[in-house]
């Protein structure tokens, strides 16, 4: 019963942010009913962590039965999700204007990499190339080395999925009041632009270099940086604060005399660092666990998917759950009088499809006819 119980959400099934959008949106408690292709009919894993907490229906959308039946039943919903290229559904006959014109108050996210429109927004693309032209790409290294890809967590899931699943949410309220639906236009070139606002703001001020790895955050300084031990583990530090910097010099027993008035100093970090990199190499990464974990150092140990699973801070809040005897995420947030909870475990592409009709208003012989003409 979470916070959306009650809303009816249609996703037109795609990859990445979009099914992404999705799981958070079943996971706040939305009723999500993922259309998948007629083609991927028994296709799916419950390792498909993605795709949890909602029934398919598989459907051939080349078939004029299966969009009028979409068409019904965006009558019925209160938003739907997509994430192909511009003009696809279109083509299909599922545009915005088909559907809002069925339903007024319907709100209708699309996800795309470069955005509905622009010079380049018909092309194929990823997250590496949508996070290279919003400028997080190049921002992200050593110094003296290449651009690093931080995994397709910029792009496809926190200015990609996520952002899609604000604005549906946004939309939903807005709806709410006003009667009238509307178009939510989510690129990741924005989003991942968007999430860089803070390092835009100081790269304006003057006070962000476009040379890698040479910048507070960006593993310039010595005091916000990851550090290998003695068993080839790693620790992460994030001393930003004058108080954590010298908890930081107390309990690594450097000089705090000779540090002193250099925590701003970037002359002076990369010989720092390497003083701080010799310290951390005496001690095993449970060894400085014991000493600093806990601690206002603001430090953690850099832990594998598996450890981060079973280490006892996320036990403690639950992070982890297990759904069908598969470790995943937990829904987040947490809400204190909607708790949120995983609808379900993955399902197969067509598992539920005359049910999911059924509950959806259409009647055994409509459902009978769509499986004649191959729709279903």
């Amino acid at each position: 019963m979470g916070p959306l119980d009650g809303y009816r959400i249609l996703e037109i099934a795609g990859i990445g942010p979009g099914p992404f959008c999705a799981m958070v949106l079943s996971d706040l408690g939305a009723e999500v009913v993922r259309i998948d292709r007629k083609a991927y009919a028994g296709r799916g894993s419950k390792f498909d962590v993605l795709n949890r907490g909602r029934r398919s229906l598989a459907l051939d959308l080349k078939r004029p039965e299966a969009v009028d039946a979409v068409l019904d039943m965006v009558e019925r919903a209160d938003g739907l999700i997509e994430g192909f290229r511009p003009g696809v559904m279109e083509r299909l006959g599922l545009g915005p204007d088909v559907c809002l014109k069925r339903n007024p108050k319907l709100v209708f996210g699309r996800m795309t990499g470069w955005g509905q429109n622009g010079t380049i927004a018909h092309a194929a693309g990823h997250d590496i190339n949508y996070i290279a032209l919003s400028g997080v790409l190049h921002s992200i290294g050593n110094h003296g080395g290449r651009p690093v890809p931080p995994l397709n967590l910029v792009g496809d899931f926190g200015g990609g999925g996520m952002l899609l699943a604000l604005g549906v949410v946004a939309g939903l309220l807005k709806a709410q009041k006003s009667g009238r639906g509307q178009v939510v236009d989510a690129a990741m070139t924005d989003g991942s632009a968007l999430l860089l606002a803070a390092v835009v703001g100081m790269h304006g001020a003057g006070v962000w270099k476009d040379d890698r790895g040479s910048n507070m955050l960006d593993s310039g300084a010595h005091f916000y940086d990851t550090y290998e031990c003695a068993d080839g583990e790693y620790v992460s530090i994030g001393s930003i604060e004058p108080q954590f910097h010298a908890l930081l010099l107390e309990k690594t027993g450097l000089d705090g005399a000779e540090w002193e008035g250099h925590l701003q100093n970037r002359d002076r970090w990369p010989e720092l660092k390497a003083q701080l990199a010799a310290v951390f190499r005496t001690k095993t990464r449970d060894e400085w666990c014991e000493i600093m974990e806990g601690s206002d150092v603001c430090f953690a140990p850099v832990l594998r998917i598996g450890e981060a699973i079973d280490h006892p801070h996320n036990r403690s809040r639950q992070t982890f759950v297990e759904v069908d005897g598969v470790p995943q995420p937990a829904p987040a947030p947490r809400f204190s009088r909607t708790p949120v909870a995983v609808q379900g475990p993955p399902p197969k592409a067509g598992e539920h499809s005359e049910a999911v009709l059924a509950d959806w208003g259409f009647d055994g012989a409509r459902i009978d006819e769509m499986r004649a003409a191959g729709a279903i």
